[in-house]
């Protein structure tokens, strides 16, 4: 367990998920053994979105890849880079072509074994700022190689009336649970405010969208994504993809409470 500390700002990481980052004695993240889901953040990477209706196969400039929803990425542990008072880089490295193991498998998927056909290194950051928390990553592979991705955290919930705010919408939390297990979208966006108990504003970049999901009142997850892949078929997820154009491609998130 890795813990973050400045002022009376928490951050706890846990084998590279965020299980803890609380002001004050508040907790804004998701605990797992809570309702609602049994993670508190993850990564969505090199796709996001279900794959079982097209076979568990994305299509590639290098052909067929064998994916279960929401990538492999998921299915690597990741590796300690360094670490300071104030922040800690973590990253995982993947060989193309290797064959990892799916977890979904049997009991949720046919798809024994997830496979990639590019080569990748993905670096995952926290770091304590003054008044938030800045989540940063990169990914650094050949040019050329597709790529979505998206961040998936649930923060906590703590009250009756909870809502969503843009700049131009206000969302409630029962419009949210009334879409399901796919996601409301929430396109052409960087900044969103999650209206609870105070706010918290999650601000972006890179992603350019997000999606909110939740099943339960007490969590929702609030999905930075390049992507949002309900937009298409699933035997056309590949429409969603953007390319690496240079050796490293960055993006951020910065979660603010009001302090």
């Amino acid at each position: 367990m890795v813990e973050l500390k400045l002022h009376k700002q928490i951050v706890r990481i846990d084998a590279g998920e965020l299980v803890g980052y609380s002001v004050a004695g508040h907790e804004y993240i998701h605990q797992k053994g809570s309702p609602g889901w049994r993670n508190s953040d993850t990564e969505m990477f090199p796709i996001i979105g279900p794959t079982n209706e097209a076979n568990f196969r994305v299509k590639t400039p290098k052909g067929a890849a064998v994916q279960d929803q929401h990538g492999l990425l998921r299915e690597m542990e990741y590796q300690l880079v360094s670490q300071t008072d104030s922040k800690v880089i973590l990253r995982k490295d993947y060989v193309m072509g290797t064959q990892l193991k799916n977890s979904k498998f049997p009991s949720k998927s046919t798809a024994e074994y997830l496979s990639w056909p590019y080569n990748f290194k993905f670096e995952k950051s926290f770091e304590i700022l003054e008044k938030g928390l800045k989540i940063q990553f990169k990914i650094m592979a050949e040019e050329g190689m597709p790529f979505m991705l998206g961040y998936h955290p649930a923060f906590k919930l703590h009250s009756n009336n909870v809502s969503v705010r843009t700049t131009d919408r206000n969302i409630g939390l029962q419009e949210v649970l009334a879409v399901g297990s796919r996601a409301l979208p929430v396109l052409d966006c960087n900044s969103i405010t999650l209206i609870d108990v105070g706010e918290l504003s999650i601000k972006t970049e890179g992603f350019g969208n997000f999606m909110l999901w939740t099943e339960v009142p007490n969590m929702l997850c609030i999905e930075p994504i390049s992507f949002y892949p309900y937009a298409v078929d699933q035997e056309n997820l590949y429409k969603g993809f953007q390319k690496v154009n240079t050796s490293e491609k960055t993006f951020s998130v910065i979660i603010e409470p009001n302090i």
